[in-house]
């Protein structure tokens, strides 16, 4: 990120989807519950600063592997709406994927 996008602030839209196993009883608690997702993606946006989207798309996919054990497989997508570019370039959004599972977390 650049010193004058740091400045001005940025608007990011977060995709997030998981893989998990097939809950065996139609009932939340059998699953994942998605406020909690939202909570770990509130807490990696709150904890620092991030110069890439990629590094906050990366951290954001290990802390909920860590903190969910349902999950199996994780994929998110941070794109920055309206990234700061020349007037004559028109472009809605730049993004970053990562995709993990348990076998990466470390």
């Amino acid at each position: 990120m650049h010193e004058h996008e740091r400045a001005r602030g940025q608007l990011f839209a977060i995709d997030v989807e998981l893989e998990l196993n097939l809950p065996q009883k139609d009932d939340l608690s059998a699953t994942v519950d998605y406020v909690e997702v939202i909570e770990r993606i509130r807490a990696v946006n709150e904890s620092g600063s991030f110069s890439l989207i990629e590094t906050l798309a990366q951290a954001i996919a290990e802390k909920i592997l860590r903190d969910l054990p349902r999950v199996q497989r994780i994929r998110v997508r941070v794109r920055k709406l309206h990234p700061p570019l020349p007037p004559d370039v028109t472009l809605g959004a730049v993004a970053a994927e990562v995709i993990c599972d348990r076998s990466r977390l470390y």
